[in-house]
């Protein structure tokens, strides 16, 4: 089994943080993301690492890992990230995205689950939602599950919340055969997309595609794109608040309602 980081974006939304670092280096605690990342993944014992870099790759230093880079990473997002590293994709595969923690068991849980393309999901998110921002409302997304306990649709950021009960973790998990199914997935559409500068699915364009929207192509495809159920046991740094209101938690000692962290 891999693991690989996806390392590249800008992180523009942090803006008072990583003018000058990937947003995947932010300390937090005496440890950069990533690296509390990697030492999580070698303690479950996945010792092949990978990590994409772009913006700033100079500033992502893991020891005893391997580096591709995403040269374009300002004019791309997730998928094609991840496809810089795609002669990587031939094994069993955790993707993970750099800008989020999270811990043993919740890693455990994925690595374990026997799914061909799972979905990391959260099931009781919307108390940390609220703690996050004033109008949680305004940053839902839909992760719709059928009666067959399969993800049918994700990823729409104008649904209701009757459509997002359950919240996208960045943190995905492909067999082989997973892998197999989204590279002929990607193949196909980038065959017919890459070189159009219009939307794809949800995504501006197919060289910026979200990973939610891969996902998708995948179900619309005929694919089995399953849920790997947590209720809490992570955290996403997205924006200079959710930065800031970590720290505040740990201070006034409200952290471990949403994450137990080992220093």
């Amino acid at each position: 089994m891999k693991a690989i980081i996806l390392a590249a974006g800008m992180g523009t939304r942090l803006s008072k943080y990583t003018q000058e670092l990937p947003k995947g280096m932010l300390d937090f605690f005496g440890k950069s993301l990533i690296q509390r990342q990697v030492e999580l993944f070698r303690s479950c014992g996945v010792e092949n690492i990978i990590i994409v870099t772009g913006y700033q790759k100079e500033k992502v230093n893991i020891l005893g890992v391997k580096y591709y880079n995403n040269n374009n990473y300002s004019s791309t997002n997730m998928v094609e990230t991840l496809f810089c590293a795609e002669e990587e994709l031939n094994d069993d595969v955790i993707v993970s995205y750099s800008d989020v923690i999270y811990t043993k068991d919740v890693l455990q849980k994925v690595i374990d689950s026997k799914v061909s393309t799972g979905v990391t999901i959260d099931d009781s998110y919307w108390d940390y939602w609220q703690a996050r921002m004033e109008n949680p409302l305004l940053d839902i997304e839909s992760l719709v599950i059928d009666n067959d306990d399969k993800i049918i649709e994700l990823g729409d950021t104008s649904c209701s919340l009757d459509k997002a009960k359950v919240r996208y973790v960045g943190l995905l998990k492909f067999s082989s055969l997973g892998v197999e199914n989204l590279k002929k997935v990607y193949h196909k559409n980038k065959k017919l997309f890459f070189e159009k500068d219009e939307p794809w699915l949800r995504s501006k364009s197919f060289k910026k595609a979200y990973m939610t929207c891969m996902l998708q192509a995948m179900i619309n495809e005929g694919y089995r794109v399953d849920p790997i159920y947590i209720s809490r046991g992570w955290m996403e740094f997205d924006t200079n608040e959710d930065y800031e209101n970590a720290i505040e938690w740990d201070r006034i000692g409200t952290l471990e309602r949403f994450i137990k962290l080992e220093r």
